[in-house]
């Protein structure tokens, strides 16, 4: 049970709501990306995604000197069940929607094969 607290329990923030759509909106991101389109200070981002990561909802890899975040795909029934839930309806908030937007139209993002 502690398992699935814990995957509620990180859609409890805001921030790490917002995080979640972009990266399930636009596949996977560079933290500096996440850290541009969200105006916050990169230890908030770095503590949201550690603890985002920590819960099974993120993972990371690193290519050089940047670390890109993804959104896991594989789980339990449940966590399948609310990704798909998240992915449908995280867009339709006001703040996910003009994020996303603000994403859109950043351009060039740092890219790594």
């Amino acid at each position: 049970m502690d398992k699935k607290v814990q995957l509620f329990r990180a859609l409890g923030d805001e921030t790490r709501l917002r995080i979640l759509s972009l990266l399930l909106g636009e596949g996977e991101l560079c933290v500096c990306d996440i850290i541009a389109t969200l105006k916050l200070p990169q230890s908030t981002i770095s503590r949201h995604l550690a603890y985002l990561k920590k819960t099974g909802w993120v993972d990371d890899r690193r290519c050089g000197l940047w670390i890109y975040y993804s959104v896991k795909t594989g789980g339990d029934a449940m966590f399948l069940e609310l990704h798909d839930l998240l992915k449908r309806n995280l867009a339709l908030l006001p703040a996910a929607k003009a994020d996303r937007e603000w994403l859109a139209g950043f351009g060039q993002r740092n890219n790594c094969a």
